[in-house]
Formats: structure tokens, C-alpha cells, sequence
């Protein structure tokens, strides 16, 4: 069960934020001042701080508490502002946030960043990527070339349409390990795709189907109930 730390000075915020995040199935803690924020960060551990920006001095603001949580760590930080302007959102991503909510705001629309800041967190700290400027990805006899943009399987090169290249890409950035339908949505199209809900099932199966020619081995494995999975059979 993940532990989330709400810290917000406006009463009525943090009582619905801990209701509802309760229901939803989370540990909550609160904070109402930057200090006691800081304070539960250490003594908690948890696992995502939804953040409020404005909180009553003497004491750290959000962007103070946001820089300070990120020196420690890759601590996923959802931040919540009454400002919406460009300067204000620049400046709370600049301060470490990783997702950042205007309020008023939908407590639907909360929990379901929540839960994308959390996937990919267990994604980075479970699985370490290969890094970001490698020229080459390899999987048993599979190699993805990022800057020809093609792959080979042997001695076979596959041609891949510009979607295929980056769902191989992301299973290759991430192998052996069970990719929900859900990750490889946020990753490979956007968070806000509203296409069919069987886009990654097909694309899946296209991909699959071109590994797989010349009687080549299955590498994408179905894991049933929960995703796809990089692995050898």
C-alpha cells in the first residue's frame, strides 16, 4: 500500500484530500505548515507528497519544501497552486515537482495523477533503464538501433512504423519486467490518449508479428491479467 503526505494550510482541503485518498486505498499523512511537511517527509517515508505551494509563513513554502525533498531523492511531488500562469507553473517544475494541478481542481483528476506518478516510479526504481543517449539496445538476438532508426534480429533487419519503434524501444529500455497496458499508454502514446482501448493489444500483436517472422522466437510474452513482459520463452 503506497503512503502519500498531503500538506496543505486550508483545513477543508487536507480533510477531503485524506478522506478520499483513504477510500481510494492509500496511507495518508498531513501536514498544515512547511515545517511539520518537512518533518513527516523524514519520519514517514512516503511514497508521493501532494503539495500545496502557498503555506503560511514563518516556515518553507511548497517551492522551498519541493527543492529541499528533491536533494534527498526522486520522490514523486504532485503540486498544487491557485496560480496558473506559465511563470508560476515553470517555476514549480524547476523546484523539483513532477506533475502540477490547479486548483480549483477534480479529486478524480488528483487520484488519477496520483496513480501515474506512482507507476512510474515503481518503473524507475525497480527496473534501472538502460541510459538515455545509448546509441543501441539489445535483447537475446534482437538490436534496436536508436540512430539509424531500424531494428535487426539476427541477420534480418524489420521494418518498423515510427509507433512500433518506440513500444520495441520502451520494452527494450525495460526487459524482463511486466508492463501494464496502463504504462505503456503514458509512455509510448500520452496519458490523455482516448483512442480504442485495445491500441496496445494491436500494436502489441503487429510488433510481434514482425519479430517473430523467419520462424524467430516469441520475445513479448503475454502476462495474463497483467500485461507484457521482454523475455526470452
Amino acid at each position: 500500500m503506497s503512503k502519500i503526505l498531503v500538506v496543505d494550510d486550508d483545513p477543508r482541503i487536507l480533510s477531503m484530500l485524506k478522506r478520499g485518498l483513504l477510500l481510494e486505498g492509500y496511507e495518508v499523512e498531513t501536514a498544515a505548515t512547511g515545517q511539520e511537511a518537512l518533518r513527516l517527509a523524514r519520519q514517514a517515508q512516503p511514497d508521493l507528497v501532494v503539495l500545496d505551494v502557498m503555506l503560511p509563513e514563518p516556515g518553507p513554502d511548497g517551492l522551498e519544501i519541493s527543492r529541499s525533498l528533491r536533494q534527498n531523492g526522486p520522490l514523486p511531488i504532485l503540486m498544487l497552486t491557485a496560480k496558473d500562469t506559465v511563470p508560476d507553473r515553470v517555476a514549480g517544475l524547476e523546484a523539483g515537482a513532477d506533475d502540477y494541478l490547479v486548483k480549483p481542481f477534480a479529486f478524480d483528476e488528483l487520484v488519477a495523477r496520483v496513480k501515474a506518478l506512482l507507476r512510474r516510479s515503481v518503473l524507475n526504481e525497480n527496473y534501472q533503464s538502460a541510459p538515455t543517449n545509448t546509441t543501441e539496445l539489445s535483447f537475446a538476438d534482437l538490436v534496436l538501433k536508436l540512430k539509424e532508426y531500424r531494428a535487426v534480429r539476427g541477420n534480418y533487419s524489420i521494418d518498423l512504423t515510427a509507433r512500433e519503434f518506440k513500444l520495441l524501444e520502451f520494452f527494450l529500455r525495460h526487459p524482463r519486467q511486466v508492463l501494464s497496458r496502463e504504462m505503456i499508454l503514458e509512455n509510448v502514446w500520452t496519458i490523455d490518449y482516448e483512442g480504442e482501448s485495445n491500441v496496445v493489444d494491436v500494436h502489441v500483436r503487429a510488433l510481434r508479428d514482425k519479430l517473430e517472422a523467419r520462424n524467430k522466437s516469441r520475445l513479448i510474452q503475454t502476462v495474463r491479467g497483467a500485461g507484457y513482459a521482454l523475455r526470452e520463452e
